[in-house]
């Protein structure tokens, strides 16, 4: 057992001076992912800053429309909330795919943008493993790779992202409230995560001391005619092999928008802008979809042991999409 220290802060503003101080520090939220980690010996904090008791847990319908998320709304809260189940179905699924009842009567909405990839190198810390130790190696390039990266990766890294959560929300254009050591900033969720490059460690794009304080929805009709769907190895408390949200507008047989992000196909969610532009403005076909998803796929490099991801990502997009197709949007 590694002795830690705790504090409890009064507020946001002390929560980030505390943190900022302390280079060995944490955030405690909900604690399903770092308790883990700890556990482990691949997170070893000498501090633990416990934010569960800042006035961050609520969940507000905005003015103009959208929802304003806090960060330490628990995430079958979120999943249960009944402007979520009208407006964004696509989040609330999201959330009830993930984890099991427990650990999402715990898990965070910001603790959930911040997980630690599930690479089984990452968490054994007697493999090289470039995330954990810079410089070590990656030990999962040529090793056991079946569940990591198509897109987007390095020769220093090739994780995924594991939330299910952020890849709806990419899909969704929703904005990250952070407060800095510099002061308050918004983070569109495209921004937050890192593509691994040289420096595999660095997985966000917030400064050091940083502290999530809630997500922003965008007001967005179209949404309620969105669906997540996910492939996983085992029907229930498994991280996706594969997984897509999509949010599809219909005029007609015309898509007039559309918004789609994958999951376990890189190092952060992935929003495929290129299926989209494929989408756009075209009479809505199953052979369009597969077309589109062909065109946001072309530069995947599998590794050894995943080329499997590409056709089902392929698959997964035409069966989503033609679901939203042929459902009619809730009033």
């Amino acid at each position: 057992m590694r002795p830690f220290r705790y504090h409890r802060p009064a507020d946001v503003a002390e929560a980030v001076a505390v943190l900022a101080d302390e280079p060995q520090a944490a955030y405690l939220a909900g604690g399903t992912n770092l308790v883990d980690l700890m556990k482990l010996g691949v997170q070893r904090p000498d501090l633990l800053v416990d934010v569960n008791r800042l006035p961050l847990d609520a969940v507000e319908e905005l003015p103009g429309g959208g929802l304003r998320i806090g960060a330490t709304v628990r995430n079958s809260d979120l999943a249960a909330h009944p402007a979520v189940r009208r407006d964004y179905p696509v989040l609330a699924r999201a959330l009830l795919a993930a984890a099991s009842g427990q650990l999402r009567n715990l898990a965070t909405t910001g603790g959930n943008l911040l997980q630690r990839t599930r690479c089984v190198y990452f968490q054994d810390t007697g493999k090289a493993c470039n995330k954990r130790e810079p410089g070590s190696g990656c030990a999962a390039r040529h090793g056991q790779n079946r569940d990591l990266a198509v897109l987007d990766w390095s020769d220093l890294c090739v994780a995924t992202h594991p939330s299910d959560l952020a890849v709806a929300l990419a899909a969704l254009d929703a904005v990250v409230e952070v407060h800095e050591p510099a002061g308050p900033r918004d983070v569109p969720l495209a921004a937050l995560h890192r593509s691994p490059g040289e420096h595999p460690e660095r997985e966000t794009t917030l400064a050091r001391g940083a502290l999530i304080t809630a997500v922003r929805l965008p007001h967005l009709p179209a949404a309620r005619r969105s669906a997540y769907l996910k492939v996983r190895d085992r029907a229930s408390f498994a991280f996706a092999v594969g997984s897509v949200a999509a949010v599809l507008d219909l005029d007609g047989d015309v898509v007039r928008d559309v918004r789609l992000a994958y999951g376990a196909v890189a190092h952060r969610p992935w929003r495929a802008y290129r299926a989209e532009e494929e989408l756009r403005g075209r009479a809505f076909s199953p052979q369009l979809a597969a077309r589109a998803a062909d065109a946001e796929l072309a530069e995947a490099r599998p590794l050894r042991h995943n080329g499997f991801k590409v056709p089902l990502t392929r698959a997964i997009t035409v069966r989503a999409l033609t679901e939203l197709a042929e459902r009619t949007p809730a009033p």
